[in-house]
């Protein structure tokens, strides 16, 4: 049995459509105001998926922290766009970006070293906290509610909204979660043993319909990330292809001098990396047009950050001038080039027009400028740092 969502399908074994209300639990992401709804009910899947039975605003907060903070502190996503004077709108956000001043944490840091760190600073961090508990616990029943054609919620009173949801199931159909009466962070949250059940039994489905949604949702708030799809956790070394550019590069300092982009000086064989001018973090891929040899001990400094424009970019376009020459004028590097094509020759701007033959110096850089400088201005306005050096 399927619920369907637009183009979602969610999947859950046709048994629990007998016991419980599950389109309304479909309607559980239906049209948030902000994107950590997603992330509460993400979190809440994970912590039934791991047995818990029983848990607290706090605990739940805290996962939804670990759940986006790569995607907040690696790439700079915005959760919920900005507001019209530049602010974070996001209150999860907001959170994440509050615990990155107050710690060391770097960008990959694992659930257990983020938690330690919110403990660490909970004092500091608990309005930041609070504030997530207003309204989306409550708010995400609400299909519960226009299901069973129930219109007088009071939404205006978090303690009538404790009791009505405590009352609505028991006496109208069973929901996912009740609340205690504790106050504020330390109010607790109990699941429903049927809904435990349910949950644990189609996991896999659940988060991949709630991963699906945060995407789309994501996407739609911030429209110049590239491949925002990647950008939710932590990737794989392991997928980056820079072996053929290496050698491609390699080549060409066999031939001809090569300046580093950032000390103007000679790069040397054995002491070099191939770093990417515009963060890998932003354009997600391996294209050769981004790709440059510099200095090994620059490269972690450099880290994630942008380059400044001017005077980096004149040297960068001038070291990719180079590999264009010799890619047309030494057939050893143009085989070289060549096995690049499968890793880091995907964009159709670079084959048809960048790498062509005939370019002159100028068409050259007027092409590499006009393409690269629209996603270097997209990154910095997400965010990223600018390197000076």
């Amino acid at each position: 049995m399927a619920q369907y969502l637009g183009k979602t399908r969610l999947e859950i074994d046709a048994l629990y459509y007998n016991s419980l209300d599950i389109q309304s639990f479909a309607l559980m992401l239906k049209d948030p105001s902000y994107c950590y709804k997603f992330y509460w009910l993400e979190a809440i899947v994970h912590l039934i998926a791991e047995g818990i039975s029983e848990t607290t605003f706090d605990m739940i907060i805290d996962e939804m922290i670990c759940n986006a903070w790569y995607s907040v502190r690696e790439f700079h996503i915005h959760l919920s766009g900005m507001g019209s004077d530049g602010s974070v709108r996001d209150g999860l956000e907001r959170a994440i970006l509050k615990l990155s001043e107050l710690s060391d944490l770097s960008s990959n840091a694992s659930k257990v070293e983020i938690k330690n760190e919110i403990r660490k600073h909970k004092k500091e961090l608990y309005n930041a906290k609070e504030q997530l508990t207003h309204m989306v616990p409550y708010r995400a029943l609400a299909g519960f509610f226009a299901n069973a054609g129930d219109t007088n919620v009071c939404w205006n009173s978090i303690r009538r909204l404790t009791a009505y949801v405590e009352a609505f199931s028991i006496s109208k159909t069973a929901l996912p979660y009740t609340f205690g009466t504790s106050s504020k962070l330390s109010r607790e949250v109990r699941f429903h043993p049927e809904w435990i059940r349910m949950i644990q039994d189609n996991t896999v489905s659940i988060l991949g319909w709630i991963q699906y949604e945060k995407v789309r949702w994501l996407q739609n708030n911030n429209p110049e990330v590239p491949g925002l799809v990647y950008k939710l956790a932590p990737m794989d070394e392991k997928m980056r292809k820079l072996s053929k550019v290496r050698l491609l590069w390699k080549g060409i300092l066999d031939l001809h001098e090569v300046r580093d982009v950032f000390t103007d000086e000679p790069v040397q064989l054995k002491k070099y990396d191939i770093d990417h001018f515009i963060p890998w973090s932003f354009v997600m891929n391996d294209e050769l047009w981004n790709l440059m040899p510099m200095d090994s001990s620059l490269n972690s400094v450099k880290s994630n950050r942008l380059p400044k424009w001017d005077p980096f970019f004149q040297r960068f376009s001038e070291n990719q001038y180079i590999l264009y020459q010799l890619m047309h004028d030494k057939p050893q590097i143009h085989k070289l080039y060549e096995g690049c094509w499968r890793d880091n020759l995907h964009s159709i701007w670079a084959g048809q027009e960048l790498y062509r033959p005939g370019n002159s110096w100028e068409e050259f850089v007027g092409i590499l400028s006009k393409n690269m400088q629209p996603v270097y201005d997209s990154a910095k306005r997400q965010g990223y740092e600018i390197w000076t050096r």
